[in-house]
C-alpha cells in the first residue's frame, strides 16, 4: 500500500477527521477514515496495602459511568505528523522528561489527589488501530505521597479502591471495560506473580 493523500473533512473540539487516499499494490485508489486525536496517559495507582485506586465518571459516549485508571491528554504529544519514531522507543515512556510520564504524573495528581514516586511503563495502547492515531501509554505507579486534588471543572469524580481480585471480577462482569484499565490490571496481575 502506498499513502497518496489526506484530507481534512470536519474539526471539533477534540479531534480531526480526514479522509486518507491510499494505493492498492494493483494501482487502485482506496478511501480510509482517519481521526486525529491527542496522545495521552493512564496509571494504576497502587496504594500501600495493596490496593488498586480507579475513578468512577460519567461519559457521554457510554451515556453512564465508567471506572478506569486517572488518565487524560498529553502536552506536546502530537506525533500524527511525524511518525512514530519516539513512540517506539521504550527508554523514551520512562524518561520523566516524556510527555507521557508527565501526563501520567500529572493526572494522578488532579484525579485523585495521589502522585505515584515510582512509575512503571507497560506499554501503549491504539484505541482503534485501523482508525485513531490516538496512542496512551500506560503506567503502573507505586509508593504513592499526597498531593493536591485539581480536577477539571467538567471531571465529577468518584474514587474506587479494589483488590487485585476484585478488579478481575469487575472486568469479568463488566464494570470495568475501559481497554487500558483491563491492560494495566492484568499486567499488575502478571508483575506480581498473580494469576
Amino acid at each position: 500500500m502506498e499513502f497518496k493523500n489526506r484530507e481534512l473533512k470536519y474539526k471539533a473540539h477534540r479531534v480531526k477527521v480526514y479522509e486518507d487516499t491510499l494505493i492498492s499494490p494493483d494501482g487502485e485508489e482506496l478511501y480510509y477514515d482517519f481521526v486525529e486525536n491527542r496522545n495521552g496517559s493512564g496509571v494504576l495507582l497502587v496504594d500501600e496495602d495493596n490496593k488498586l485506586i480507579f475513578v468512577r465518571q460519567y461519559r457521554n459516549c457510554i451515556r453512564d459511568y465508567d471506572i478506569e485508571i486517572p488518565a487524560g491528554c498529553a502536552e506536546d504529544s502530537d506525533y500524527s505528523e511525524g511518525g512514530n519514531e519516539l513512540l517506539d522507543n521504550r527508554e523514551y515512556f520512562e524518561s520523566p522528561e516524556s510527555p507521557f510520564y508527565k501526563c501520567a504524573i500529572r493526572e494522578a495528581e488532579e484525579e485523585t489527589g495521589l502522585i505515584p514516586d515510582k512509575l512503571y511503563f507497560i506499554n501503549y495502547i491504539i484505541a482503534a488501530v485501523g482508525l485513531f492515531s490516538e496512542r496512551t501509554a500506560v503506567y503502573i505507579g507505586t509508593d504513592l505521597k499526597k498531593g493536591k486534588l485539581d480536577r477539571d471543572p467538567d471531571e465529577f469524580i468518584d474514587i474506587i479502591k479494589l483488590s487485585y481480585e476484585e478488579a478481575l471480577e469487575y472486568i469479568k462482569d463488566g464494570r470495568i471495560n475501559d481497554s487500558k484499565t483491563i491492560i494495566s490490571i492484568l499486567a499488575y496481575g502478571q508483575i506480581k506473580g498473580m494469576k
